[in-house]
């Protein structure tokens, strides 16, 4: 008789790109507006009101080409 079980995990990475080409770079009011989405998306997610703290972790701030990307992944189980 098995003593294990097995489960499938998939994970969605959410991202906002915001262009940041030189010789200028990104905009800050283009960055907040990036991070005002994730944020509402977060929220939706994870069914939090709209002024619900987010925890500061919530996402990750990557550089990809000539794009700040702003990131953060959800797992669901199958």
């Amino acid at each position: 008789m098995p003593t294990y079980s097995s489960r499938k995990i998939t994970s969605v990475r959410h991202e906002w790109i915001v262009p940041a080409a030189q010789p200028w770079g990104a905009a800050w009011e283009e960055i907040d507006k990036a991070v005002l989405a994730a944020w509402t998306a977060y929220r939706e997610h994870h069914g939090l009101p709209g002024n619900a703290a987010i925890p500061g972790d919530f996402a990750r701030f990557t550089t990809h080409d000539d794009d700040i990307v702003i990131a953060f992944t959800t797992e669901a189980e199958q």
